[in-house]
């Protein structure tokens, strides 16, 4: 198998989900063979909007010939990953270089986990809501718009509501009565919007 390890790895972090790696190929006589390729092991070491660790499952992503760069894509964004390279002959891999060290930038979240519709009064509804399964960044805010819909299915002005992050319901007030509304609603980093869930619901006639 080859003897030593690629030198001089570094990582450039293109994006939130896209990383490029490069090394210095090895002396093609410690590689003792037939060079095919070098080989890239890279696994998350835990997110950094979560600190729970879990079982961490290694990805290899194989580059054929005298490379000397290959894309990682598919990663997760505001996490902290591990990676090395290995040279591969024809009798197997050589020795790992030094394990290193990189971290995604924020992305936009996951869609909210639910959004729940309750106790509808004349003019109120109460709205209780789940943080995205995938923060990927530290949430800023909610987006809540609503608007209502006639029957004939025309749809009203819209309004749009700014929720602080840590907020989890709220309750609409100064609706009109017998009225139905459609909820659009998203959570948001710094780095922009994530994809909303709508809902509708009504608010009751009389008491």
């Amino acid at each position: 198998v080859p003897m030593v390890a690629p030198g001089n790895v570094q990582v450039h972090v293109i994006n939130s989900t896209l990383a490029k790696v490069h090394w210095d190929t090895v002396p093609l006589k410690t590689v003792r063979g037939h060079l095919q390729g070098y080989k890239v092991y890279y696994w998350k070491v835990q997110s950094l909007s979560r600190r729970s660790r879990r079982h961490v499952e290694k990805k290899i992503l194989t580059f054929r010939g005298n490379k000397t760069f290959g894309m990682l894509p598919g990663l997760e964004p505001y996490s902290s990953y591990k990676l090395n390279v290995r040279v591969v002959n024809g009798k197997g891999e050589g020795p790992a270089s030094p394990d290193k060290v990189f971290k995604t930038p924020e992305g936009v979240p996951s869609s909210p986990s639910f959004l729940r519709i309750t106790n509808p009064t004349l003019d109120s509804l109460t709205l209780e809501w789940g943080s995205p399964t995938h923060p990927n960044g530290v949430l800023t805010s909610y987006i809540l718009k609503f608007q209502p819909i006639n029957n004939t299915h025309e749809l009203g002005p819209l309004v749009e509501i700014r929720i602080p992050a840590n907020e989890s319901s709220l309750i609409l007030k100064n609706l009109n009565y017998s009225t139905r509304y459609k909820f659009y609603f998203n959570a948001q980093t710094s780095v922009g919007s994530g994809s909303q869930i709508t809902e509708e619901a009504i608010t009751i006639m009389d008491e």
